[in-house]
This record gives structure tokens, sequence and C-alpha cells, in this order.
């Protein structure tokens, strides 16, 4: 072991001093190693020597020095990552750099070098008491375990292995609007002073449109003579330039949409947005609307029921998969969704198209006139229809 303090010389007297802290220095792979430990202690030189040994030898393959590294910030650290994966995710920057905001403001002056299993933890408890949810915290330690490389490999398996890794999120069911809720929420927006809401939601019942989807639908792509959109970027590649037939419906609230449109920016532009930037009420046709999460609680609440607002494509898909008009394949090209698992995990059927589906396999019985037969059956869906005439 070669550890020392070297000596200097003092630039107001010019003697010779020795300095305070502790340096070593060896040979390994035929290179002369000759670092500072940044400490005043000779045991605390010994031991960073040693393991300074051991991360070579480990990393024999790449002998140069990458100390550098271990030093940096994870602020430092995560503006680089995103700016490569700005480049190569675009569509999801915008999650990338809310992530990365909060690791950076919790977190971003440590050391990479001082992150280990228990700064994840601490940081998944901070974030817990701000009422972050459990789901967007797994998303951002995620960010972080990637930012760090091998370091963030080794310490998922770590948190792994203690089943800390990731927080319970808890299953949220999806659901389907019934008839009464869907007329509920369609009479809130009407009346609201948005005039997006209403078409908006729509679109989302009737054609089945993302929120991403509709908020980037541009004129050029809405042709309300032919009565379709045509979808533009989407979340997956099935549902990206997917062509919508309007029904006669959503066809008027559209038409009725464009009208208050001209007068408000005139003719619209093919690269102009339907549903246009602005708050609260819209200014720059040229910019799409960020969201529409502030005025559909409102709706909401006036009309008194819960659900998401992906919810309304739930009920569009379930609503599709009920009629017996549509097979796999018109939902699947209607919705830009391609395998059975998402298609089982929309088409949420409720009670009463199973009890009507059931209420079709009763067998005649023997003996017994298939008149009666037939009376039994229908008395069977009768009663069901009674009982949800009661519901209402």
């Amino acid at each position: 072991m070669a550890v020392y303090r070297p000596k200097y010389r003092d630039p107001k007297t010019g003697k010779a001093k020795q300095s305070r802290i502790w340096w070593y220095h060896f040979t390994f792979a035929g290179r002369h190693i000759q670092e500072s430990s940044k400490s005043t202690r000779k045991t605390i030189a010994t031991e960073a020597e040693k393991t300074r040994r051991r991360e070579l030898e480990l990393a024999f393959n790449h002998v140069e020095d990458r100390r550098h590294e271990r030093i940096r910030s994870i602020a430092e650290l995560a503006d680089q990552f995103f700016e490569d994966y700005a480049v190569r995710n675009p569509k999801s920057a915008t999650f990338a750099r809310y992530a990365l905001s909060h690791i950076q403001a919790k977190i971003g002056n440590t050391m990479v070098a001082d992150v280990n299993d228990e700064t994840v933890k601490t940081y998944q408890t901070d974030r817990l008491k701000e009422k972050a949810a459990p789901k967007s915290i797994n998303e951002e330690v995620g960010f972080l375990l990637r930012i760090l490389g091998e370091q963030g490999d080794f310490l998922r398996i770590k948190l792994r292995r203690c089943h800390v890794l990731k927080l319970a999120t808890g299953h949220r069911v999806a659901r389907a609007f019934s008839l009464e809720e869907k007329a509920g929420l369609l009479t809130g927006a009407k009346g609201r002073r948005s005039r997006a809401i209403y078409p908006a939601l729509m679109l989302a019942l009737h054609a089945g449109m993302r929120d991403a989807e509709m908020r980037g639908l541009q004129w050029g792509r809405t042709d309300l003579l032919k009565g379709i959109v045509t979808v533009g970027d989407s979340k997956t590649p099935a549902g990206q330039g997917r062509t919508i037939p309007l029904n006669a419906d959503v066809l008027a609230a559209l038409e009725e949409y464009s009208r208050w449109y001209v007068g408000k920016f005139g003719k619209p532009r093919p690269e102009w947005y339907v549903f246009p930037f602005g708050k609260p009420q819209p200014t720059d046709p040229t910019r799409p609307a960020t969201t529409f999460k502030t005025v559909w609680a409102a709706v909401k609440e006036g009309a008194g029921i819960t659900g998401r607002w992906h919810d309304s494509r739930h009920t569009f898909i379930t609503d599709l998969a009920e009629s017996g008009e549509a097979g796999d394949e018109t939902i699947r090209d209607l919705a830009g969704h391609v395998s059975e698992q998402m298609l089982k995990y929309y088409s949420h059927i409720r009670m009463q198209a199973k009890r009507r589906a059931v209420d079709t396999l009763v067998a005649a019985k023997p003996g017994i006139p298939e008149q009666a037969n037939a009376e039994k059956v229908s008395f069977g869906a009768a009663k069901e229809s009674a009982k949800v005439g009661r519901g209402r």
C-alpha cells in the first residue's frame, strides 16, 4: 500500500510544507494510478486505495478512469438522459420531463456514488407524503434506475428481492357508462361554458377516440361531408391513421361546433386543431388543447356520476361488443387495438347483456309445447327488463 501526503511550496514563505490531504498511488496493468483520497485521515486513504484497486480489477476490460462518473450529480445525469430520451421518444417526452423534474427536486444534488436502496425507499416515502400517486412514483423510480445505468440494474435487483421496488397501486376497474349515465353526462356537457367538451365527449362515446387523439385532431383529418375522421398520432401503431365513421349524433354535434368555430376563428385551415389551445376560452387554433380534465370533472360532478374520462372510450367499445353488429376485427379496427388481451380488457359486457345471452340457452322441456317454452324464455327476459326499469 502506498499512501502519502505530498509536499508543496508555500507561495508566501517559499518554504516546503506537507499537505494535510492523503493521496495514494499504485500501478495497475502497466498504468500509474495517482489520486487524492480527499481525506485528512490515513485510514480513509488506505481504504480508498483498496476500493480503487478493486474497481479496476472488476472492470479490467475498462481500465480507463471513470471516477468522474461517480461524483456526478443525479441532476446532471437526468439532464443528459432526457436530452437523448426526448429525441428517441418524442411522444412521451413531456411525461419524462415531468417525472425527472420530481427526481431532480428531491435528490438532484445527490452524487451517483451515494445512491443506494435506502435513497430509493426514502424517495418513495417522501413522494407518498406529498400525496403523489403510487403509479406515478413507480414511473419516477423507473426513470431514476435507468439514469443510473449498471448501478441502477443492481439496485433494481436488490429492491425487488426486498419487495420494495414498486409500490402497490391497487387495481382500478374500468367501467362502461349506462344509457342513463351517458344521457346525464351529455346533458351536462351541453350546458357547460366550454364549447369543446360536448363534441369531444361525443367523439369519445361514439367514435372511441383517445384523449390525445382528440386533442391532436386537425380539420384536415375531419371530413364532415363524408362523415369520417382520420386519427393522426396514436398510442399504438394500429391506432395511427385509422379512419372512423361518424354516426348521425356525433356528426350533428361536430357540425354545430364547426359553425361556432368559424364564427370565432374564421374558415378552418387544414392544419388548425379542432380543439384549440386556450383557457378558459380557446384563443390559438394553431396549437392543440392541453386537457379536458377540468371541465370533465365539473360535468361529472353536475351529473352526480363517477368515472374517468377514459371510461368514455371503454363505453364505446363495450357498446360495440354488446350490439352484436361488430365482430372482433371491426372493434379492433375502430378502436385501434390489435391484441385479443386488450380487446377482452375493454369489452366489459354488462349484466343485462349477459342475462339476455344465457336466457337464449333455455332448452325445451320434454312434453311441454314449444309455445310454453317460448313463453318461459319471454317471461325471463320480461322479468329482467322489469328489474332494470325499477332500477332506473
